[in-house]
């Protein structure tokens, strides 16, 4: 039986390092972009074929992604599941935003996640089946204070769900995950949590009284990547430590 194939856009930061981990253990070829340092021979010591690209940071305007799917269909002829990570954080105000910064959050958070799904689907559908997850954000369902990111966001969430009642009767399932308070440089630098005693409040934000682990928003997304759970799709997932319903 052929090895499954996986694709994830960001395999450097946030839950992608973890997850390509996780997804090799699982028996998956992999499709990474922008690995981390040292990542690529990791997974390939697990027994995995691993294809990488680079200059998939930005995929607003849909080449970048177009780029990997390409090269991993011609590397593997097929692909099974893919994670998408998008989107940049601008904090702030609703009354203070400008339409500049909506415009980017736009581009970066919605116009990515259209084209990343249109991109994944036109190989999925015709293949019938395939599992994809877009990463978004737990303040897509509950703004922290970044009034514009967390409503490009929902827009994300809602996009994903669209797409997702489309294609469920083609086997094809695509769900949202969505972090907040994850102990990662981006969120760490967004809130000021890299000072001990700022983190600490931040941290009391949360029902769990603490900051998530990148391997374990990994694990959650690799049940709904690893092929064994094909029922699952059109929902928006909240890792948040309970922040967010």
């Amino acid at each position: 039986m052929a090895r499954r194939v996986a694709l994830i856009t960001d395999s450097n930061l946030h839950l992608g390092p973890d997850l390509a981990r996780t997804m090799a253990k699982r028996g998956h070829d992999l499709i990474l972009g922008d690995p981390l340092p040292g990542l690529v021979g990791e997974v390939e010591a697990l027994g995995v074929d691993v294809l990488a690209m680079d200059g998939m940071a930005d995929l607003a305007d849909g080449t970048a992604i177009a780029r990997l799917i390409d090269a991993g269909m011609e590397r593997f002829g097929k692909l099974d599941a893919a994670c998408v990570r998008t989107g940049e954080i601008i904090g702030g105000r609703f009354m203070d935003a400008t339409l500049e910064q909506l415009q980017r959050l736009q581009a970066v958070n919605q116009e990515a996640v259209f084209h990343s799904l249109q991109a994944l689907l036109k190989v999925m559908v015709p293949a019938g089946q395939g599992q994809i997850v877009i990463v978004t954000s737990a303040t897509g369902r509950r703004p922290l204070g970044a009034a514009l990111y967390a409503s490009t966001r929902a827009g994300a969430n809602m996009m994903v769900k669209a797409a997702a009642l489309e294609v469920a009767s083609k086997g094809v399932c695509v769900n949202a995950v969505g972090t907040a308070f994850l102990d990662y440089p981006g969120f760490i630098n967004a809130t000021g949590s890299e000072d001990p005693e700022v983190r600490k409040k931040v941290e009391a934000k949360v029902p769990m009284k603490r900051f998530g682990q990148p391997a374990e928003v990994a694990h959650f997304t690799a049940s709904l990547l690893d092929g064994g759970n094909r029922f699952q799709t059109g929902q928006f997932f909240s890792l948040s430590g309970g922040w967010s319903d």
